[in-house]
């Protein structure tokens, strides 16, 4: 029960964001693109099938790192569209930092999987949390506004990916043991609670502008 009642408020959070993007003047209309068109959506589709085929049936420490390698390439992929096809330089710099911190994560997450040996087994529950995290995560990046705008596109769509992975790391807040496995996890929920705040002024100051393109 911790574990929901730390993530209820980023649920508040999401559903406020969505609202909040979804909303423009009518006279301004509101410019769409289909989201099998959207090669930002496409790539965190690739990274949600990836995480959904991994195996689950390790130590959650490992489990955790393995999963959140996979949802850290996803950002990274990402942030390498925004960089090739985006325009706005505020956009742009949260992306060059997402990158090279994910980066850095990755090479640690990978060294700890080498490294550690597990002392406890796989644990159900925490593997159902996962779960549930991904499939709500699935169906929220399918309910955003995508309009084609490589910048509105990014920003959008990695709010909802900040948010699956604060998730999953209250998630092994709760059910890991490993101390650096939990360090890192602290510093991803206070990296990525704030770059979702950055991303969400930079949607709000830009709604007109952003959905019909800079």
């Amino acid at each position: 029960m911790k574990f929901f009642s730390a993530i209820r408020p980023m649920a508040t959070f999401m559903v406020a964001g969505l609202l909040l993007t979804s909303c423009t003047e009518e006279d301004e209309g509101l410019k769409l693109q289909p989201h099998d068109e959207s090669k930002m959506m496409a790539i965190m589709h690739t990274m949600m099938d990836g995480m959904h085929s991994m195996s689950m049936a390790e130590d959650p420490d490992v489990v955790f790192a393995k999963m959140m390698v996979m949802h850290h390439q996803g950002a990274i992929n990402m942030a390498n569209e925004e960089l090739m096809s985006g325009d706005d330089p505020a956009i742009k710099a949260i992306a060059t930092k997402i990158k090279a911190d994910q980066q850095q994560e990755i090479a640690d997450l990978q060294a700890f999987v080498t490294s550690y040996r597990p002392d406890q087994p796989a644990s159900s529950k925490f593997n159902m949390e996962l779960m549930n995290s991904m499939d709500k995560s699935s169906r929220q990046s399918d309910l955003q506004i995508i309009n084609g705008d490589t910048d509105h596109d990014f920003a959008q769509l990695m709010i909802v990916h900040h948010q699956s992975a604060i998730e999953n790391a209250y998630a092994v807040l709760e059910h890991g043991t490993s101390p650096m496995i939990k360090e890192m996890a602290h510093m991803m929920i206070d990296a990525q609670m704030a770059e979702i705040k950055e991303f969400q002024e930079w949607i709000l100051k830009n709604q007109g502008s952003g959905m019909q393109g800079h």
